[in-house]
């Protein structure tokens, strides 16, 4: 089965001036890649559901009480922890709009953005600005702001905007350490996808040191692979961690749908330290 993977940001064509009536403007994504994946179906033997029926009658009430409260306790603890992390996070995550244009004519792209500090730098993809006439960057709070490129390299994937606000207005994210990512732990996602800003979606590492394709050509190596939901608009983007840090940089997704499928990548947080201070100070590769 051939699957398509997407840097996913969502690309809008800009309406014709004045149109009589016309309808609105069909959606599409900009900046496709595709790669040959194998896809298979697994299906597991059993259920839990199966089992729990065959316990004793006499202890079925007291094993069903203790199960129920346990669940309760672990789901209220799972929501604790996704809503702390949003309430922290998500000041941190911006909405970046584009209007480019580009052989599907002129339109709008939307993506995501990390506050970096109170200077105003915002990290996102390169391929989120890419072809970029006009920027803009919109907070959590709906301040919207015209933004400048400072420095990119597409064969990294990775840029810095920079606007012009107050630093009360800037909520800078916190790095953590993309080394001591394991598979299995607990990740979320925060972006705009298909525009939605300041949205959280929660999952795990599904595998790390995996190797993409970047936008402007080059590979990628060392992605954090997440079954957390990222789709068009996602990317530049936070993923971090059960501690609220940020550990990657939402990058892309492989689908044979156009849409989430449950694998994700994004760039490791390390990598993006090691080219920061020369993006920061106008690389442009």
């Amino acid at each position: 089965m051939v699957a398509h993977q997407y840097f996913d940001n969502q690309f809008q064509p800009a309406a014709p001036a004045a149109p009589p009536a016309s309808p609105p403007p069909k959606r599409f994504r900009r900046g496709l890649l595709v790669a040959v994946a194998a896809v298979a179906l697994a299906s597991g033997a059993g259920s839990g559901a199966a089992a729990a029926a065959l316990i004793d009658h006499g202890a079925s009430a007291s094993a069903a009480t203790v199960a129920t409260t346990t669940s309760t306790s672990t789901t209220t603890a799972a929501s604790s922890t996704a809503t702390a992390i949003y309430q922290q996070d998500s000041p941190s995550v911006v909405t970046i709009t584009d209007v480019i244009s580009g052989p599907q004519g002129s339109g709008q792209a939307i993506g995501s953005g990390v506050v970096l500090d109170t200077n105003g730098d915002i990290l996102t993809n390169a391929h989120v600005i890419a072809g970029a006439r006009q920027i803009q960057v919109t907070f959590s709070n709906g301040q919207t702001v015209g933004a400048t490129v400072v420095g990119s390299s597409t064969s990294a994937d990775l840029a810095v905007l920079r606007v012009s606000v107050a630093a009360s207005s800037l909520h800078p994210a916190v790095l953590g350490n993309s080394s001591s990512v394991q598979v299995g732990d607990t990740v979320y996602a925060i972006g705009s996808p298909f525009g939605l800003s300041g949205t959280l979606t929660e999952g795990i590492v599904s595998n790390v040191n995996q190797s993409g394709s970047a936008s402007g050509g080059g590979n990628l190596s060392g992605l954090i692979q997440t079954d957390a939901a990222i789709n068009p608009g996602n990317s530049g983007g936070a993923l971090v961690n059960a501690q609220g840090q940020v550990i990657g940089i939402n990058n892309s997704i492989i689908s044979p749908v156009d849409g989430n499928v449950g694998v994700g990548f994004a760039i490791p947080i390390n990598q993006v330290k090691t080219l920061l201070t020369s993006l920061e100070g106008g690389l442009n590769v």
